[in-house]
């Protein structure tokens, strides 16, 4: 069984497209039983829990009224863990038990005609062939039997319920057994065709195939409802995804400690991989209308993309046909009217083409704002969630929640609308060119991709007709997969919350390569809607089998995903690109992975595979929860300068600024100025490792050491210097009166406060701050090369230089949750460390003679 996280897919697999038609589909499909996004059984819309890389984080939910997200909320006090948590289990069972008794139900009422069908069909007079009823009906009396099983050991440890019952052996079989469901879905598309074809011929199987009888539960006074084959025969489909979800509610109310703790998560990886595995066509029940060729359109996806049309930016949703490519925008209807799409452009795949490099210069100019505005945006979201936070436990706190959630909605469209960067250009070569801004090189491999493969097909040119445009544009609103701009407000807050605080990731190698290539890793996460790239390893060259062993600190804001991009590095100076934002290396493979808190929040190490395009690459990571990288614990050795007081280490080297803070800025402004991401890429963690070492040992070769290693490690290596001192360089003692100066409105008042909370600082610490702030102005004058601002340093900067120890930050205050430690203060920090960046020089002989005699108890 492959590793539990290995989900390479291809990207038009047909589960992938599957996975987006149950999860998503809010108005049902004409003949599948459904009406208004409601199951048979009346249930909403279900989660998929194991993400195939198509899916944002938002549609990982079940849709409510107004197709907002939501998810099942736990009755007040029952928590995780303990008689409580355990109770909450037994409610999840009981639910699964109840939907398992309509499945059983559902796949009853399919075996009911299959038995006289195959009896008559070795008659004189046939309905159907014993061909015909073995493949519309393959493997339905095995599932049958397999769930009635399993509901009939199941329903007695409900009934009997304790602390002690064990249910986990019983849902190990449930997913031991799903090699019977590969087998149909591997013929379910063609049972759907034999089942359509056999209705056409046959009027007798056609009535029998729109009339199926299913009972309802036992507790039901509606006795029976009629439903379709069609949709029946999707239910086993339907119900693996049920299982999945399931097991990943029960796990997350099973104590570890419990016997079935193990055994679920055994379920769970089985059930995963399984899902992971399946690669079919597309879902013949996607089809909008035919093509010129008279085969059936299907999407094949679709997303929110940023447009650059008219020199402004403009959200569209795109969707990818298999013979064209349609740009919509949601149509402005009246309150209560149904939501239409309006068709900006489309283009026949036929005629599509990404334009070369030399083609793209002169296309458009891509207007960029400055980073410290998506920073400061970054922040005023984070201060609303946390205002939303305590606001939910205000008594009358609800309708201020709508207010601030409706601000919030705002803020984040507009940081989702400006963010992306990297364009993404397509033209029809009958026509226009259209660029998209896109904000990860992943996700405009995954476009790209996904056309190319609908290419390699004999397609035709088309030009579609008014009423046939207006049809398929229709047809978008009921065959879309991603439903919501993926913002916080579309999503739940507990479920959909997301990890704050350090992602420990190692890249260890790949494996699969048929030909040696220099190759490297980048990491991404998500953060605020949009995926970032965090970390890149080193290139490997001349290889096939790329050993990089290297560790990256990554920190996360709400993420939920980890992306590794792999890629060959052009060493060809005649293919450099003019445009900044294009990466002119081949991607080899991509694949992406869930930040399951269950799995990383452990101290060891997790090991996994990522598949990607017929290799693998190994990584291990753990998580750093930010509470626990708050906490500033001293050295306790004598020696060394990590850890241990700045002034014990000055006095030690009997100098005015640490040597450690010396040498690595004289190496950074040496040869890291003009490094794109300087102090922001994180260094290889091992790297940094070794150099904090030789620091704390003062070895001789220390010098050499800096000159070899990789500028990234040596930025790191400051950053963590003074992240590990054992209170901030600005103090614990001064940190209130800073938060407090930073928020004075006059002018006048705040320059005296801060000048004076400077000159209160003890020597060592001014000197060494004084002496960091004029590096990092250095840095800031080469934005326009290293992409690195004076908000963008204070952003790294300023919640390390003042984030207070442990004790002082959490004093008098009731933190919330992981995202009201990250947002708390976070903001004012950076504030404060701007403040001094944006100040003319400071003189460290000019502050100690203008005394001013202002309080700090400001």
């Amino acid at each position: 069984m492959e590793p539990l996280s290995a989900r390479g897919l291809p990207r038009l697999s047909w589960i992938d497209t599957l996975y987006s038609n149950f999860n998503y589909n809010t108005d049902g499909y004409e003949g599948d039983g459904t009406e208004d996004g409601k199951s048979q059984d009346g249930s909403e819309p279900l989660r998929f829990i194991d993400e195939s890389p198509t899916m944002s984080p938002q549609q990982c939910a079940p849709l409510g009224p107004n197709g907002e997200a939501v998810s099942p909320t736990p009755p007040e006090g029952l928590l995780p863990g303990g008689e409580k948590g355990l109770e909450m289990k037994k409610l999840v069972l009981s639910g699964f038990l109840a939907s398992e008794e309509i499945y059983i139900n559902q796949l009853e009422a399919l075996l009911l005609p299959m038995r006289p069908l195959k009896a008559t069909a070795t008659t004189s007079q046939p309905v159907l062939t014993t061909q015909q009823v073995e493949t519309i009906f393959y493997k339905i009396q095995d599932i049958f039997e397999i769930h009635k099983e399993f509901y009939d050991a199941l329903l007695p440890n409900i009934q009997q319920w304790d602390e002690k019952v064990t249910v986990g052996h019983l849902f190990q079989k449930l997913a031991s057994q799903l090699g019977v469901y590969k087998a149909f879905v591997d013929n379910y598309k063609i049972a759907l065709e034999t089942a359509e074809k056999c209705s056409q011929a046959n009027s007798q199987f056609q009535k029998i195939s729109e009339n199926l009888k299913v009972k309802g539960p036992k507790e039901s006074k509606d006795c029976t409802s009629t439903v379709t084959m069609e949709a029946l025969l999707y239910k086993p489909i339907d119900r693996v995804t049920r299982s999945t979800l399931v097991l990943h509610d029960l796990l997350k109310h099973t104590p570890k400690d419990h016997p079935d703790f193990p055994l679920l998560q055994d379920a769970l990886r089985i059930s995963q991989n399984f899902l992971s595995s399946i690669n079919e066509e597309i879902d013949p029940r996607r089809t909008a209308v035919t093509t010129p060729k008279g085969e059936a359109r299907q999407l094949v996806k679709d997303g929110f993309l940023v447009e650059v049309s008219e020199n402004s930016r403009k959200l569209r949703h795109v969707f990818l046909f298999t013979d064209l490519l349609l740009c919509a925008k949601m149509k402005k209807t009246a309150v209560g009217r149904h939501q239409q799409y309006e068709c900006k452009w489309y283009i026949p795949l036929a005629d599509l083409t990404f334009q070369t490099l030399d083609e793209s210069d002169s296309c458009y100019s891509v207007q960029v704002l400055p980073e410290h505005e998506i920073e400061e945006m970054k922040m005023k979201i984070s201060v609303l969630k946390s205002e939303i936070q305590k606001e939910r436990k205000a008594p009358k706190g609800q309708s201020r929640v709508e207010r601030l959630r409706k601000k919030m909605n705002e803020q984040e469209s507009w940081l989702l609308m400006h963010s992306p960067t990297i364009p993404f250009r397509i033209h029809n070569k009958h026509g226009k060119s259209y660029l998209f801004l896109l904000s990860s090189d992943y996700e405009r491999s995954e476009w790209k991709e996904s056309i190319q493969k609908l290419q390699k097909k004999d397609l035709q040119s088309c030009v579609l007709s008014s009423v046939e445009l207006q049809v398929l544009t229709s047809s978008c609103f009921k065959l879309r997969t991603v439903h919501n701009i993926p913002v916080t407000t579309n999503k739940d807050d507990e479920e959909t919350s997301g990890l704050y605080g350090f992602l420990h990731v190692i890249v260890h190698s790949a494996k699969g390569f048929q030909e040696s290539a220099n190759l490297y890793c980048t990491l991404e996460v998500d953060s605020f809607g949009y995926f970032v790239s965090k970390a890149k390893t080193r290139v490997f060259r001349d290889t096939s089998e790329p050993q990089w062993n290297e560790e990256f600190e990554i920190e996360l804001e709400g993420s939920q995903y980890l992306r590794i991009l792999c890629y060959e590095k052009c060493y060809d100076k005649s293919m450099l690109n003019k445009d900044d934002n294009e990466i002119v290396d081949k991607i080899m493979g991509k694949g992406q992975v869930q930040l399951d808190p269950q799995t990383v929040q452990s101290k060891n190490w997790h090991m996994d595979v990522i598949e990607m395009n017929g290799f693998k690459v190994e990584f291990s990571m753990k998580f750093t929860s930010r509470d626990l990288s708050l906490k500033r614990t001293p050295s306790k050795k004598q020696s060394g300068v990590f850890g241990v007081k700045i002034n014990v280490v000055t006095k030690r080297e009997r100098s005015k600024v640490p040597y450690i803070v010396r040498q690595c800025i004289e190496e950074v402004e040496k040869r890291g100025i003009d490094e794109v991401g300087i102090y922001r890429i994180s260094g290889v963690a091992t790297d940094i490792q070794a150099l904090k070492l030789a620091f704390d040992t003062n070895t001789k070769d220390i010098l050499m050491m800096l000159s070899d290693m990789d500028i990234n490690a040596i930025a790191g290596t400051l950053k963590l210097y003074f992240r590990e001192l054992p209170e901030p360089l600005l103090t614990d003692r001064l940190y209130p009166a800073f938060m407090e100066g930073i928020a004075l409105s006059d002018p006048a008042a705040k320059e005296n406060c801060m000048m004076h909370l400077l000159r209160s600082l003890p020597d060592p610490n001014l000197m060494t701050f004084l002496t960091l702030l004029e590096h990092l102005k250095r840095v800031a004058e080469k934005e326009p090369i290293n992409k690195m601002s004076l908000h963008n340093l204070a952003t790294v900067f300023g919640p390390t230089l003042l984030r207070p120890s442990e004790s002082e930050s959490t004093k008098g205050q009731h933190i919330t949750s992981a995202s009201d430690i990250w947002s708390h203060d976070v903001m004012a920090q950076v504030q404060v460390l701007l403040y001094y960046l944006q100040h003319p020089p400071i003189s460290f002989a000019e502050l100690k003679r203008n005394t001013l005699y202002f309080s700090t108890d400001v």
